[in-house]
């Protein structure tokens, strides 16, 4: 098997289309095309992870964390970032990172963190914007069943809705030219066909694989369609979650179930509210940017990590923010990524790190 087709499953999950424009997920070391003699899953890549990896004789790591976030310009072991960068070179080791891309699908590494707290009715804070199309085109009416049935593998869903479609009838013409091979009508004769126009739509990243569908299913030698880009948000993708416990708990328990849950040290909490916690916003990482959204979610508590000190004001009275840590916030990707992996290549090695590589350490 090659590393290619463990990329096609990655991306297939956590779309490269869904990173944010800082981000730098994808293939960073190695060639795609080698064969794949094992993988290790890890939420940061450092040189101990590449001996690990060599070791176990695994020459791919997925990792949560993009070892390069900036454009290195030289490459001479000055840094923890250059010296394993030239580890993994020299030992032919390949380093994937799948990071917001895979924090902005709802089944990602927030619906961790949701499970461990056993959260329900999950829903995204902030949906991404700008990620749906529409595809419109025109099929002979006896055929747009088959039509309609192609893109619905691909498109169609809104919500909890699939298979959604609008459908107009209509007459098309088309003449055949000399070479042409119509699938009705004759050469040089203006033809008429009754048509029904189809729209459809879909998420941006999956274009390639609707046109495609489209192109299989439809009886005409030139297909005619359209794609148009959408505002409307897609709430199936995009950054934090929100979700109810299954009965209500003191801040205090709360706390004390975070600890617990993600085997926690210490806790960087805004003042007590007295409130009963009955529902909750999550983001892994640092997610303090979605402060408002997790107070407009309706939830009474938000689990985050990398809290600056001015933004605990911004609690302002009205929810309670727990900072659990970077690293313990994430570590349960490590998890998810083998799952991911060993669900679709059950017979394959797949091995999660056994290096702890949280950098942050405390003193009790």
């Amino acid at each position: 098997m090659k590393i290619s087709v463990v990329i096609e499953c990655l991306e297939n999950f956590a779309p490269l289309s869904l990173q944010e424009d800082y981000d730098n997920a994808g293939l960073i070391v190695g060639n795609k095309q080698d064969e794949c003699t094992g993988i290790i899953t890890a939420l940061d890549v450092t040189e101990k992870v590449v001996q690990e990896a060599v070791s176990k004789k695994c020459n791919l790591i997925v990792a949560h964390h993009p070892i390069i976030f900036k454009g290195l310009k030289r490459l001479n072991g000055a840094n923890y970032v250059e010296r394993t960068v030239i580890s993994a070179i020299k030992n032919n080791i390949a380093v994937y990172a799948i990071h917001t891309n895979l924090d902005n699908v709802i089944a990602g590494v927030n619906k961790q963190i949701a499970e461990k707290l056993g959260l329900q009715n999950l829903q995204v804070l902030e949906p991404k914007e700008k990620i749906l199309k529409k595809m419109v085109t025109f099929s002979p009416k006896g055929n747009a069943d088959a039509v309609r049935n192609a893109l619905f593998k691909s498109g169609g869903k809104l919500g909890n809705y699939s298979e959604c479609s609008f459908n107009t009838e209509g007459v098309g013409t088309f003449k055949a030219e000399p070479g042409a091979h119509p699938y009705i009508g004759d050469i040089r004769k203006r033809h008429e066909e009754n048509e029904t126009r189809i729209e459809v739509i879909f998420p941006a990243h999956l274009q390639k694989q609707i046109v495609a569908s489209l192109k299989a299913a439809h009886p005409y030698e030139e297909v005619a369609y359209d794609i148009y880009p959408l505002d409307t948000n897609l709430t199936d993708f995009g950054s934090g979650l929100s979700g109810d416990l299954p009965k209500p708990l003191s801040e205090k328990k709360l706390l004390l179930v975070l600890k617990t849950a993600f085997k926690l040290q210490t806790i960087r909490h805004s003042p007590f509210l007295k409130n009963k916690i009955s529902r909750i916003a999550v983001c892994g990482g640092a997610g303090s940017f979605l402060i408002s959204q997790a107070k407009a979610s309706g939830a009474q508590a938000f689990i985050t990590s990398d809290i600056k000190y001015h933004e605990f004001f911004d609690a302002d009275s009205e929810i309670l923010m727990a900072d659990i840590g970077h690293f313990e916030s994430e570590q349960y990707t490590i998890a998810l990524l083998a799952d991911i992996l060993t669900e679709k290549f059950p017979n394959f090695a797949v091995l999660k790190t056994k290096i702890n590589t949280n950098p942050v350490n405390y003193y009790i």
